[in-house]
């Protein structure tokens, strides 16, 4: 909801003649919260309704998370606009303990991610990785109810909802690489709505674009799914923004089977260099790795 708001409000500014409705709608991944997204269908669960409305009429866009998107859009429909991302990270929340290195053995993590479990796993484990689902207080009323020791969400939702205060510590890139999409947010359109899509223009951010399209074409070479442990991370560098950097990486969700990748190349080419750090992970054996994901 937040989310609508804010892209209302930057319409408003745009359009003051406008009138902008907000249509709330709750979705199969808000009300499935006893299970990992990876074992009741994926990222769809969040938007299908959304495109339902659209395609019936009773809504003109829909505003998402895009690490929530599905990397391939049903057809007829488009991504409108990227909006300027917000801090990609994941961050360390713990009402006793400063950092994931201060947890004891045997502490209980919260993650509703395969992603976050995989690195954990790899990094330090010791420690009991257990899902979390449900909205942000959901997960912090759990914390705070002594369930977790610590859980991981991500910082761009708990800093848009006003509770930094909530993160104990950041996790950097190198410790805990990203979702792809990971602190962006984006608008979905009809593909028949060209005059939208030009009124949504002027909120688009092409460096955030240009990284979260390299991420999105890395994932969807993989299938695109949440039920495989993927982090993909791109950021736009060098005078006038011209060289992207992308990193990935593809895990087993114990962490013990990990193929990892980087490189760059002009920002004005990401989905080439989302195939070309695809390519890289595969001949690291990226195919296995996930054939084991999917026999897990």
């Amino acid at each position: 909801m937040w989310q609508a708001e804010h892209v209302r409000d930057r319409l408003a500014l745009l359009y003051p003649q406008c009138s902008i409705e907000i249509l709330g709608m709750t979705t199969r991944g808000d009300q499935i919260l006893d299970r990992t997204l990876s074992k009741v269908g994926g990222k769809g669960l969040f938007v299908k309704e959304l495109e339902v409305a659209m395609a019936d009429g009773r809504a003109d866009l829909a505003v998402h998370s895009l690490k929530d998107m599905p990397m391939e859009l049903p057809e007829g429909f488009m991504l409108g606009t990227v909006l300027e991302r917000e801090d990609p990270r994941d961050a360390f929340v713990s009402n006793d303990y400063a950092s994931l290195a201060d947890l004891p053995a045997g502490a209980v993590v919260g993650t509703s991610s395969l992603r976050r479990q995989a690195l954990i796993a790899a990094r330090f484990p010791s420690l009991i990785i257990k899902p979390l689902r449900g909205n942000l207080d959901t997960r912090l009323g759990k914390l705070d109810k002594g369930e977790y020791a610590a859980i991981i969400l991500a910082a761009a939702g708990l800093k848009r909802l006003g509770l930094p205060q909530r993160i104990r510590a950041l996790i950097e890139p190198e410790q805990s690489l990203p979702a792809p999409g990971q602190g962006a947010m984006a608008i979905e359109i009809m593909g028949n709505r060209p005059e939208l899509a030009a009124m949504l223009a002027p909120l688009n951010h092409l460096d955030s674009e240009r990284a979260v399209m390299a991420e999105r074409t890395l994932s969807r070479s993989f299938g695109g799914s949440c039920q495989i442990p993927l982090a993909a991370f791109a950021t736009v560098d060098g005078a006038g923004g011209s060289t992207m950097r992308l990193r990935a990486m593809v895990a087993t969700p114990d962490g013990l089977r990990v193929a990892a990748a980087e490189a760059s190349g002009p920002a004005d080419a990401p989905e080439a260099l989302g195939l070309r750090i695809a390519a890289m992970l595969q001949e690291q054996g990226a195919a296995a790795i996930l054939d084991a994901c999917r026999d897990a």
